[in-house]
């Protein structure tokens, strides 16, 4: 739906530039501008939309549950070496 600013936008700067009125140069512009602005937001709500959306269920509570224990089983594995080495 924003890629419509887009082409709204360029219309405007196609009549802006075919006219000979100061006033509807002006008002087109304006219009260009106001739907290049409209455009770009809806660009960039669309791309940070979608990346955050895929980034949030990266590691789902068992995935995570089953890594701490590894993390704890190393660490304890770590603990019993060390006395050892020394």
């Amino acid at each position: 739906m924003y890629w419509l600013f887009l082409l709204f936008a360029i219309g405007a700067l196609a009549v802006a530039f075919t006219t000979t009125s100061t006033v509807v140069l002006l008002l087109c512009l304006l219009v260009s501008l106001a739907c290049f602005v409209a455009w770009a937001m809806g660009f960039y709500s669309a791309r940070v939309g979608s990346v955050r959306d895929n980034a949030a269920p990266m590691i789902d509570p068992v995935e995570l549950r089953r890594l701490r224990e590894q993390a704890e089983a190393r660490k304890a594995a770590a603990e019993h070496q060390s006395p050892g080495e020394g």
